[in-house]
């Protein structure tokens, strides 16, 4: 079995090793994401759409405008009659024959038409300003879905690198009790200690391998989810930082919950900052000009129509045969069916649904708020805590290292004060990892996160 772990370790040890040619820093892989995003490239392409859309809402403010023209060609044949003669009391009447006949006629014609909605209830207007603000609210809501994108590669690469680091620890535990082992073994030949701490100490090196191996199945697993989120191969080898920055470093030394205020403050600076709540905002606007678009059918529609015509039956003849047209048309509206009606409750209760996206949205960002702002807190206590632990741990394996050397101790106690010792580390670097992903976490929830650094 030992021999089966150790082999196993070497795969891994060797993996570690080889594994990673291309580095992959925070700053790529997040410009990766940017352009390689599908649900982000889909996005910009219906905004082109929406801009569309916009510009042919103020079209409707504008006439409409035709123009045409016309040719036509008719022949009609007529069939000749042959010689008859015919007698009559008498009388012979010879009638002469005739040839068929054809006739060619030409038509030409050519105009100018436009039509203009003068008044038709507002609605027109009320669509322009719809219109203004879905296009708005579109490109907030790509905004947002960077912001988005960003915090999710930003949790992703965290989740590495908070591996990496984990492994090193790891490999440290595996590599003490592969020392230990062999000290115990040798003070074992000279009868200092007994057979059984050689196998307990066996027993601690094969675990700390099988922790080692899973860490390694969790450091890969991480890196594969990395790179699957950013449309990448997961088998093409990349290399990550394995230390912090030193802009990492500044956020562990700084205190983000006086940093950033209470949470009242934190609440108001959201709701001024946030892309998607300006969006819910905008469609609820939006909705309301679709309220106004919906009454305009109780309104009469006027409308002005002008036009300019030639026609002739001979092409040089076109100019000098023409009409010229204008008018107005006044359209009221008596009785629709209750189809108005229709039209306008279902307007209404999409403004009334729109209102409460907003209202949901205000109070998901006040709970989201909430609960980092308070993980903040719980996490930077928690930074205090095992930073004494880790140093409290380590000075208490070194005591009972050297006391199980000098004999007053046991392998038990020496093991505990080990395991403890990993223990402690392994927890300060989740905590380390957990207070830098929060405070990520706590921009894009203010959505102050600023994706355009790594466009």
């Amino acid at each position: 079995m030992r021999i089966f772990h150790k082999f196993i370790f070497a795969i891994f040890a060797f993996s570690v090793i080889t594994y990673g040619q291309s580095e992959l820093t925070l700053d790529k892989a997040v410009n990766i994401a940017l352009h390689r995003n599908t649900t982000l490239q889909k996005s910009m392409n219906s905004l082109k759409s929406v801009e569309s859309a916009y510009k042919a809402s103020w079209g409707s403010l504008l006439p409409s405008i035709n123009a045409q023209g016309s040719y036509g060609w008719n022949r009609s044949i007529q069939p000749g009659t042959s010689g008859r003669t015919y007698t009559f009391q008498g009388i012979t009447i010879s009638l002469p024959a005739t040839p068929s006949s054809s006739t060619d006629t030409y038509n030409y014609t050519a105009g100018v038409n436009a039509s203009w909605t003068l008044f038709d209830g507002l609605s027109n207007i009320a669509a322009v300003s719809q219109s203004k603000k879905q296009l708005e609210s579109a490109k907030l809501q790509l905004e947002n879905l960077k912001q988005n994108i960003v915090f999710q590669t930003i949790s992703l690469y965290y989740a590495v690198v908070n591996n990496i680091q984990l492994l090193k620890v790891k490999e440290d535990n595996v590599k003490w009790n592969k020392e230990n082992l062999a000290t115990i073994i040798e003070k074992n030949k000279l009868g200092a200690v007994t057979l059984a701490d050689v196998y307990a100490q066996q027993v601690q090196e094969g675990n700390a391998e099988l922790d080692l191996i899973q860490t390694n199945n969790n450091l890969e697993i991480s890196k594969s989810n990395l790179l699957y989120y950013l449309g990448l191969d997961v088998l093409t080898n990349y290399t990550f930082s394995d230390s912090l920055t030193n802009q990492e470093e500044n956020v562990l030394n700084s205190d983000l919950s006086a940093q950033f205020g209470n949470i009242d403050q934190l609440v108001k600076q959201a709701l001024a900052s946030r892309d998607d709540y300006k969006s819910a905002e905008l469609d609820f606007q939006g909705a309301q000009n679709g309220i106004t678009m919906s009454e305009g059918s109780y309104f009469p529609r006027l409308t002005g129509s002008a036009g300019y015509n030639l026609f002739a039956n001979q092409i040089d003849n076109l100019s000098k045969s023409r009409t010229y047209s204008a008018g107005l048309t006044l359209s009221i509206p008596i009785f629709s069916g209750f189809n108005v009606d229709n039209q306008v409750q279902a307007a209404e209760v999409n403004a009334m649904n729109k209102q409460v996206d907003v209202d949901d949205l205000r109070r998901t960002i006040k709970q989201n708020l909430q609960q980092t702002y308070l993980n903040i807190q719980a996490a930077e206590k928690s930074l205090e805590v095992n930073k004494r632990n880790v140093a409290s741990a380590g000075e208490n394996q070194k005591i009972t290292q050297e006391k199980y050397t000098l004999g007053s101790g046991t392998l038990l106690d020496v093991l505990v004060a080990n395991s403890n010792y990993t223990n402690a580390q392994t927890s300060l670097i989740n905590a380390e990892f957990q207070y830098i992903v929060l405070n990520q976490q706590l921009k894009y929830y203010l959505g102050v996160l600023n994706f355009k650094q790594y466009e």
